[in-house]
């Protein structure tokens, strides 16, 4: 019963250890998902190709007034 708990819990903390915006699918999802959890206002959202990868790269004004850059994978479907 206590081992059992334990993987539970540690599943449960692994899944919440992912960040929110790891499962955005549009640029604009990703932007508003990024803002959200940096508690910050998107400057540029555009999307780049990097070898066969699509990765949303999202710059962030944080409210300490320091600019981030956040790079979420983008899963949607190839067209």
């Amino acid at each position: 019963m206590k081992r059992s708990l334990k993987i539970g819990l540690i599943s449960l903390l692994l899944a919440l250890s992912v960040p929110t915006a790891a499962y955005a699918i549009t640029l604009q999802e990703a932007a508003r998902q990024a803002a959200r959890q940096y508690n910050a206002k998107v400057l540029s959202a555009r999307t780049v190709t990097r070898g066969d990868q699509r990765i949303h790269e999202i710059k962030l004004l944080t409210k300490d007034g320091v600019v981030k850059t956040v790079r979420i994978p983008d899963n949607s479907p190839r067209k």
